[in-house]
């Protein structure tokens, strides 16, 4: 009786007593004290009658109590389904209703409004808190924590993530213990993690990176995680000399930037900083390398796909590029029209192909045919190129390619012009209907100081051909982002739809 996921993360490290996580409010917990108490939750779910193969919605704060239900579905042979706290009732209410969730995990504040979509759905419910009160909670502190692992295979479900949906219903993305499994080792290996490391964990865990990356890492080495419930600057800073890695989003990076506190001496013993979920600036970079000595590694993954590429380790970590394909990662970038492989600089569609590539979309066959090929690689759908080295570029979403009246124009390319100028702190370009070109450009910014419309437009004029120019700027105080920080370009082409009406 095997379970490859849970007996390479969880099952191994029952009896040791080294310390899996610092726990923000003071106090540690062991790798044994967390895998019995997994094994709790694990009866917990169980007693619930849950049978092997059902998902688990989890919309529930950040705290090693909902670590534990991840690990007690992994143990229990149950499909995963974490969900951002913030989602409203209705986002929870599709995701439940189209995952067939047999059970939802919700916290006693939002019971009232999350019973009766779960009633509709016909799933039931349970309750858990940040602090480990509540229904669920209850009912696993009266369990033992010996549980008899199920039996699962590599290519059994581990996990369903929805994608952002940002055109069209989210997708729920299927993910196999496989999956999960082959990208902590790859990754692990690439970023030299040991058991000597204290990961500084302020991601949230409804996510890939936070979940998939972070805490299966730290559980595949055993490291140790300090378990910040959230981004908090103070509380950052007082762990850093602590810790030896930290995985953050841009956002991380530019606010420790933007405190005094943040210096050289502060990390002097830090061993790597890892950023994902959104590009990141190439003056970020620069200021981050002045300040610390350090070159923050970036790479490039997905939902569908966990991990794609990463900066090197040892070598060149090049800013605006998001390094080299991963060891047993297949990369290729292809016309999107043609399917035809593009050349060295040449942009194109990536595909990738791997044991981190997803198996398909939950209940949607069509959709799973038209990204996931046939022959194993899947379409990301993001724009790139791979240069003359190897090193791996993205451009943009190809949703939000632009076409001007017939001419391809890649958003990226003209917003690495508009973030050098003064007076621009960050810029993100779009496309609006326009009734001469189909479409047009328009260039969002988000000022630094004093901001010269007109000289901005005229060095871009200066920088680029004109069908690339933007036709409209607008200044904005920021642009709305997801919560991995990613900027969210259909909003702002909602807002701006009828700028050329």
């Amino acid at each position: 009786m095997t379970n490859p996921l849970y007996d390479t993360l969880f099952g191994r490290h029952a009896g040791n007593g080294e310390v899996f996580l610092y726990l923000p409010e003071g106090g540690t917990i062991t790798y044994a004290g967390f895998v019995e108490q997994a094994g709790q939750m694990a009866q917990a779910l169980t007693s619930l009658d849950l049978v092997p193969g059902d998902r688990v919605a989890v919309q529930i704060t950040k705290s090693h109590h909902a670590l534990a239900v991840y690990a007690a579905c992994v143990q229990a042979g149950l499909v995963f389904l974490p969900l951002n706290p913030a989602y409203t009732p209705d986002e929870v209410a599709y995701f439940v209703d189209n995952s067939g969730a047999a059970l939802l995990v919700c916290e006693d504040a939002t019971l009232a409004v999350l019973s009766p979509i779960a009633r509709q759905a016909g799933t039931r419910v349970q309750t858990l808190n940040a602090d480990g009160t509540g229904s669920l909670g209850q009912r696993a502190a009266a369990q033992t924590d010996r549980f008899a692992t199920v039996s699962r295979e590599e290519g059994d479900l581990a996990a369903m993530l929805y994608t952002s949906g940002t055109t069209g219903r989210s997708k729920g993305a299927m993910l196999s213990q496989r999956n999960l499994l082959s990208n902590a080792q790859v990754l692990a290996e690439c970023w030299r993690f040991t058991d000597a490391d204290v990961l500084l964990h302020a991601l949230p865990i409804f996510h890939t990176h936070g979940l998939f990356v972070a805490t299966n890492i730290a559980l595949l080495t055993g490291g140790a995680m300090v378990l910040l419930p959230k981004l908090d600057i103070d509380r950052i800073i007082d762990w850093l000399p602590r810790s030896t890695a930290m995985m953050g989003v841009p956002t991380f990076y530019t606010r420790l930037l933007a405190d005094a506190r943040f210096t050289s001496d502060l990390v002097g013993h830090m061993r790597l900083f890892i950023s994902g979920s959104a590009p990141l600036l190439a003056e970020t970079h620069k200021q981050f390398e002045a300040r610390t000595g350090h070159r923050i590694l970036e790479r490039y993954g997905m939902t569908e796909t966990n991990m794609n590429t990463s900066n090197p380790y040892d070598g060149e970590r090049r800013a605006g590029t998001v390094g080299f394909p991963l060891p047993r990662v297949e990369l290729k970038v292809c016309d999107p029209h043609t399917g035809a492989l593009c050349g060295p600089g040449e942009i194109g569609v990536i595909e990738v192909r791997g044991d981190n590539v997803f198996q398909g979309y939950w209940q949607m066959p069509e959709k799973t045919a038209a990204e996931l090929r046939a022959d194993g690689f899947f379409i990301t759908g993001d724009l790139g190129f791979v240069d003359a080295d190897g090193y791996v570029t993205i451009v943009g979403r190809n949703k939000d390619l632009i076409i001007s009246g017939g001419y391809n124009i890649y958003p990226k390319e003209v917003e690495l012009i508009l973030d050098d100028q003064p007076g621009v702190l960050e810029s993100a370009v779009i496309g609006v209907p326009h009734p001469d070109f189909g479409e047009t450009p328009v260039a969002v910014l988000v000022a630094d100081g004093d901001l010269d419309e007109a000289a901005v437009a005229a060095a871009v004029k200066h920088s680029l051909a004109g069908f690339k120019c933007p036709r409209a700027y607008v200044v904005v105080e920021a642009l709305p982002r997801n919560t991995m920080g990613k900027v969210q370009k259909n909003v702002l082409r909602d807002r701006c739809k009828d700028r050329f009406a």
